[in-house]
């Protein structure tokens, strides 16, 4: 299976509609998201590229890793992001998000958090890779976000 990396950036009148916009902008916005927690199971690879679903799955479930930040400040600018791991040979990972107001901090956390996550596991990680994105207010609210999109599944 392919996990989708893509990401989002909106704005809009309310943070919330700006959220809404960025989830748009990442090709998500007809979905119910379902957030997951940092394991990827084996056998998957990601691919940077937006999810694509059908017309039809307008109001699907979406299972996904994502990392989101608002910004309503003009002048300022909101950040976030994804790092991951996998085993070169089961594909078998973790995900961390992270979000903040500045590029280095998130990039800073996402490596710490990372790295603490693959030393607690038994496991031979491969190198890590991070997806960062950012967006500066410039009047209307800003989100930003860095979607990890797994799989969608209908309500029937």
């Amino acid at each position: 299976m392919k996990i989708y990396m893509t990401v989002g950036r909106g704005d809009g009148p309310t943070p919330l509609a700006a959220f809404d916009n960025a989830m748009y902008d990442a090709r998500v916005g007809n979905y119910n998201l379902i957030h997951l927690s940092s394991v990827i199971p084996p056998y998957n690879t990601i691919e940077r590229a937006p999810f694509v679903g059908e017309p039809k799955d307008y109001g699907d479930r979406l299972y996904v890793v994502l990392a989101s930040q608002t910004q309503t400040e003009p002048g300022k600018w909101a950040w976030a992001g994804l790092a991951w791991t996998q085993e070169p040979t089961t594909l078998r990972g973790l995900f961390v998000e992270q979000h903040g107001f500045s590029e280095e901090e998130v990039r800073r956390n996402l490596d710490l958090t990372i790295k603490s996550l693959m030393n607690r596991r038994p496991y031979d990680y491969g190198p890590i890779q991070m997806e960062v994105a950012g967006v500066e207010c410039k009047g209307e609210p800003v989100c930003v976000m860095v979607v990890a999109a797994y799989k969608s599944l209908g309500w029937h």
